[in-house]
């Protein structure tokens, strides 16, 4: 980070006096680049003295400010949702699919938003702005809940669950086992779909920028710093998802046992611990400067390469006509690797063709949309090849989404006691998964990775596409598993089953599966976020991160969409459909063995396109103790 002088000191003193404001305005934001320890290994040595007097990386030091405000962000939105089927069931009396499916769309837009928040960072603000603008409009959004709305009639969730006009009436055990209860009106569903809506504003620009923000804390052109990435990616989850279990268990809990109004008011102060953590750190900090959205580059190739089509290449990928590549060299601060030219896609390549009159004798380009450069060419790339692996997880993740609905649907039919008095909320039952995940990875990380390192020689200990693969697996066997358990539960509640449908059956029978999806987490997710770290260039860090949540948002919606047909399909010839309101009358088993199908079908698919696929990045190959840079651009899995 560059040194900053005593009068911009003062300056940032001075226009403290408030956060808003310290932010946007007062916060120096300089290249991480620009040290020399963390620039890419093949910059030139002889960098500008100004480039050679930036202090070294923040490391470690600053993981406790960034991790500590991405897990108490992500534990103010789970204390929120995490049991919001349960919300919609008990609360807003809505019908399972309708709730399944509202869940699902609104996971969706919050999983798309970070999309948005990436092009923002790397556009306009960079990771450290957007993770503070966005964490002050979340806060903006928990403090109006809290409190009686303005001019603009903003309603959200605390005054939903406070105001008895803005929910159903309550509703009797008889009624609820009859299915008599009264939903909400129209007024009140679109009051809580409102309320769904600004919660994503602020989780957009968290979720793109917190693990870029981390990574740029380490310096990956070093032994140590590579190791510390490596180990980084893994604690990041294990981190949030520990504090997780917290909300799952404690923050349920209270909106089960206690009140729905204190449940939701919660969040309210972790999000200010967020906040405050994150700043506190600001002295700490690599900050890196916004390079320009990657977006426009796409597009630019794309349309260039589209204009260019009728130029002819080689089979070799030469230029036929008249034309040379363009290849302008980086800016020397940059921290982007240089990328060369390659074969694949080749069509691309025309867009990197100079014809007459397009560049000027500067060697300045003179219309972006009819030439890129071969850095451009090359980034997009990166993102066609990783799509296929991206789509791949769409599937994977939909079984995983589902422990958030029907699981809950299958609990809240079974015993859920815990000796004579306490009853295990429903909505806590996904914690299973989460000390699975809490308890796995660190043992992954510190005893099996170093044991497969000695037998594969990779720093990895297996490939990444092989660690997402092994995720896939998990996946279908948690549904298989949660198939066989569902059918053996709507047994018991047919025959032994009392009047209210709860089947005798012990509710930790859920534990198998979600073991198994915990399992299929922490293989395939944190498999998919490092394979696009490492696949894509530093400048696409932020898209990377963000592309996983799309993965996510994808899930969403097409958990919805099998949900809504197999809603409509399958309820013919007298029969009730398979996903009906009372679910020991409908079939949930033959839905999650349907899931299981298409996750054998997407595991096909996806080791034909994992054998072909050719690694981009270094991949470092252990032997002897020394560790030798070896370039797989030419070696497939």
């Amino acid at each position: 980070m560059e040194a900053q002088s005593d009068n911009k000191q003062q300056q940032l003193i001075s226009c403290c006096s408030t956060w808003f404001i310290c932010c946007t305005k007062c916060f120096p934001i300089s290249s991480s680049s620009s040290s020399p320890k963390n620039a890419p290994h093949h910059l030139p040595s002889s960098l500008p003295n100004s480039v050679t007097t930036q202090r070294k990386p923040g490391g470690w030091k600053s993981m406790p400010f960034i991790l500590g405000n991405e897990t108490f962000e992500r534990l103010a939105t789970v204390g929120l949702t995490a049991n919001f089927m349960m919300f919609l069931l008990t609360q807003f009396h809505m019908e399972q699919v309708n709730a399944s499916n509202l869940l699902n769309l609104w996971s969706g837009i919050t999983n798309f938003a970070p999309l948005f928040g990436a092009f923002i960072s790397d556009a306009y603000l960079g990771r450290f702005r957007t993770i503070a603008f966005s964490s002050f409009a979340s806060l903006l959004d928990y403090r109006i809940k809290t409190r009686q709305p303005k001019a603009d009639g903003m309603v959200t969730l605390t005054l939903i669950v406070s105001i008895p006009e803005l929910h159903p009436p309550s509703c009797p055990p008889q009624q609820t086992t009859l299915d008599q209860c009264k939903g909400p009106t129209s007024s009140q569903l679109g009051f809580l779909i409102t309320a769904l809506g600004f919660l994503s504003i602020g989780t957009g620009g968290i979720r793109p920028c917190s693990l870029p923000f981390g990574v740029d804390q380490f310096d990956a052109a070093t032994d140590e710093g590579r190791k510390s990435i490596n180990s980084f990616f893994n604690w990041y989850y294990t981190t949030f998802t520990v504090v997780l279990i917290i909300a799952l268990t404690v923050v349920v809990y209270i909106q089960d046992s206690v009140s729905w109004v204190w449940g939701f008011g919660i969040p309210t102060m972790l999000m200010l611990s967020s906040i405050v953590l994150y700043f506190v750190g600001t002295k700490i900090y690599v900050y890196v400067k916004p390079e320009g959205s990657v977006f426009s580059g796409i597009a630019q190739a794309v349309v260039a390469a589209f204009k260019k089509r009728k130029v002819k290449l080689s089979d070799s990928g030469e230029v036929v006509d008249n034309g040379v590549f363009y290849d302008p060299p980086l800016n020397e601060t940059s921290i982007v690797t240089k990328l060369s030219l390659t074969n694949q896609f080749s069509f691309l390549n025309k867009a990197a063709i100079i014809l007459d009159g397009e560049i000027t004798r500067d060697g300045f380009n003179t219309n972006k949309w009819r030439l890129c450069s071969i850095q451009q060419i090359e980034e997009v790339k990166c993102l066609i090849k990783v799509i296929p692996a991206w789509a791949s997880g769409i599937i994977c993740f939909t079984a995983l989404a589902q422990q958030g609905t029907f699981t809950i649907s299958q609990a809240l039919k079974m015993d859920r006691h815990l000796g004579p008095k306490f009853q295990i909320p429903a909505g806590s039952l996904s914690v299973i998964s989460m000390i699975t995940i809490g308890l796995w990875l660190p043992l992954y990380d510190r005893i099996l990775v170093p044991s497969l390192r000695k037998i594969t020689k990779l720093e990895g200990g297996i490939t990444l596409l092989q660690r997402i693969g092994i995720g896939i697996v998990f996946s279908i066997l948690s549904m298989i598993v949660a198939g066989c358990i569902e059918r053996m539960r709507r047994s018991s509640a047919i025959l032994n089953g009392g009047s209210d449908g709860i089947a005798p059956l012990s509710v930790m029978w859920l534990a198998p599966q979600l073991i198994l999806m915990g399992f299929a987490e922490a293989f395939n997710i944190i498999g998919q976020v490092e394979f696009y770290y490492k696949e894509f260039p530093e400048n696409m860090r932020t898209v990377a991160n963000s592309l996983f949540f799309v993965t996510v948002a994808g899930a969403n919606y097409l958990s919805s969409a099998v949900v809504t047909i197999v809603h409509k399909v399958t309820g013919k010839h007298g029969q009730p459909d398979w996903l009906i309101n009372n679910i020991n009358a409908g079939r949930v088993d033959n839905f999650y063995f349907l899931i299981a199908g298409m996750g054998a079908l997407n595991l096909v698919y996806f080791l034909v396109y994992a054998r072909r696929y050719q690694y981009k990045s270094v991949m470092h190959i252990i032997e002897d103790e020394t560790h030798l840079n070896v370039e797989l651009d030419v070696v497939k899995q």
